[in-house]
């Protein structure tokens, strides 16, 4: 059984979704793929001690502070290869960001191969099913393309703002797939 609430955050309705003790869903509002990775319903219910914490963690966020990931239990719903993309994800620091090729690079050397395509990776970052705190977010192209974030590169541009990115060298890209 997964269970959902919402968020009012200052980029929009989140959901959050849980099994009851462990977020496994925050979709933003409209995002790409929302619930998609939850096998059947949620029940809506708001009095859950892990959505108490993730609320909490996330007005911290909003505040501008740096709230550590491992204060939350998470288990996202994925295969092998997107969770340990998205542990990746996991270790990009506050205020930085990565190319989806370094993440390929790293990918390729945990599964002992030569090389991984940067596209294989774009496709499990946006998959993520817990936006904002896996931080996708942070994930950019090698030429500072801001593409490739399911909730919406507006959002994307938002979060990164709020977290002190330089932006100077980041551009929104003109035609793609995944504005």
């Amino acid at each position: 059984m997964y269970y959902s609430t919402t968020y009012p955050s200052p980029i929009g309705k989140c959901t959050l979704a849980c099994d009851g003790e462990n977020l496994v869903g925050l979709w933003l509002e409209g995002q790409k793929y929302h619930g998609a990775s939850i096998p059947g319903e949620m029940v809506a219910k708001n009095d859950i001690p892990i959505f108490d914490l993730v609320t909490k963690w996330l007005d911290r966020y909003f505040a501008g502070e740096k709230p550590a990931i491992s204060e939350l239990s998470l288990t996202p719903i994925g295969g092998g290869f997107r969770q340990g993309v998205w542990r990746i994800l996991c270790e990009i620091p506050y205020g930085e960001v990565v190319t989806y090729g370094s993440i390929a690079k790293r990918m390729a050397m945990k599964m002992n191969k030569e090389s991984m395509s940067s596209q294989a990776v774009g496709g499990a970052v946006g998959h993520n099913p817990i936006s904002i705190i896996i931080p996708c977010h942070r994930v950019v192209g090698a030429n500072g393309s801001l593409t490739g974030y399911a909730g919406g590169v507006g959002k994307k541009v938002k979060l990164l703002e709020l977290e002190g990115v330089g932006m100077s060298r980041l551009f929104i890209p003109t035609k793609g797939t995944a504005l």
